[in-house]
């Protein structure tokens, strides 16, 4: 009876054990959790968006997590839904998207997070409640104001412009244009007509196109903003073959290493943009502080992202990178992405 007991007691103790064995794996809601994390961006082979998976492959690493990039080859809402739903198959840990229509990836978003898929926006907002965090790259003002305080100074604040934007759904893009519309009607940029918002939907060659049809269309144009990686640096390839440097001002939003040139050249004098690298490294990290439970995308909450320091969650779940930086022929080598 004595070693029957033992036996029993001995028997309770070890599944005892296993229990809290198990249960400790998860302690603090880190070390056993999974961090699958997937990218997907307007558009793959897409520059801008090649350098921020480079810094969202960097933080997977810092974090022993996983990492993988997959999209459409054009930037169009209807080809992103398709992956959202077999990344939600997959059961990935969070879904990180650069949207190209805030409403029309919603259902499916949705859906993901039924299933406890965490979401993050990047780059482009979804709408608020298909997603938890939005990791904003800069003020979406401050870019807007600056884009045309940038031009407005170049021109002397005179003459026709024209902007070159990507999809005409494009959350990021559409709010950017609207703070713009609100410069352009303060009273110094009077002289300053805004004739036509054209789309190239962030495609080398139609952006190209658009840029020729502003040209041909408005003989008075006298300045661009292409809020835009693709969208500029296909309106400067086509203003420099064209000899229209210094005719028509061009600014916008681009990298480094696609413009260097233009910039050298004179066919642009400034454009701005931000570090695109820590725009996916912040991502990824935001991703992995809801997978692990850290923070929840509630106003004021605060997590860390590796070597770029402590974030807070702003109203309505936005977590802001920065501000934009200003790229000329002064600092223009000093970036390489």
């Amino acid at each position: 009876m004595k070693r029957s007991t033992r036996t029993l007691f001995g028997t309770a103790i070890a599944l005892l054990t296993l229990i809290l064995a198990a249960c400790g794996g998860s302690s603090g809601g880190t070390s056993a959790t999974k961090l699958d994390i997937a990218f997907l961006p307007k558009a793959i082979n897409n520059p801008y968006f090649d350098a921020a998976a480079d810094g969202g492959k960097k933080a997977a690493g810092e974090l022993k997590g996983t990492f993988k990039q997959v999209g459409p080859s054009q930037a169009n809402a209807a080809d992103q839904v398709p992956f959202i739903q077999t990344l939600t198959q997959q059961q990935v840990s969070a879904i990180v998207v650069s949207a190209n229509d805030p409403n029309a990836l919603a259902p499916a978003l949705k859906q993901a997070q039924s299933k406890g898929i965490k979401v993050v926006s990047y780059d482009s907002d979804v709408a608020q409640d298909a997603r938890s965090i939005f990791v904003n790259q800069a003020s979406t003002e401050d870019i807007g104001r600056t884009e045309v305080q940038v031009l407005g100074a170049q021109l002397n604040y005179t003459g026709d412009i024209a902007i070159l934007s990507a999809t005409s759904t494009a959350t990021n893009q559409n709010a950017w244009i609207d703070f713009m519309k609100q410069e352009l009607s303060l009273p110094k940029y009077a002289n300053m007509k805004l004739v036509k918002i054209a789309y190239g939907n962030d495609d080398d060659q139609t952006s190209y196109n658009q840029t020729q049809a502003l040209v041909q269309a408005y003989p008075n144009l006298k300045g661009i903003i292409s809020p835009t990686t693709v969208g500029i640096a296909a309106a400067a390839r086509y203003l420099e073959a064209n000899n229209l440097a210094g005719k028509i001002a061009l600014t916008g939003l681009g990298t480094p290493n696609g413009l260097r040139k233009y910039v050298k050249d004179g066919t642009i004098k400034q454009f701005e943009l931000w570090d695109v690298g820590h725009l996916g490294y912040l991502a990824y990290y935001a991703a992995s502080a809801l997978v692990q439970g850290k923070i929840t995308g509630k106003q004021g909450e605060t997590f860390t992202a590796g070597a770029l320091g402590s974030y807070t969650v702003g109203a309505n779940g936005q977590v802001l990178l920065g501000k934009p930086t200003v790229f000329d022929t002064s600092n223009i080598d000093q970036f390489n992405f």
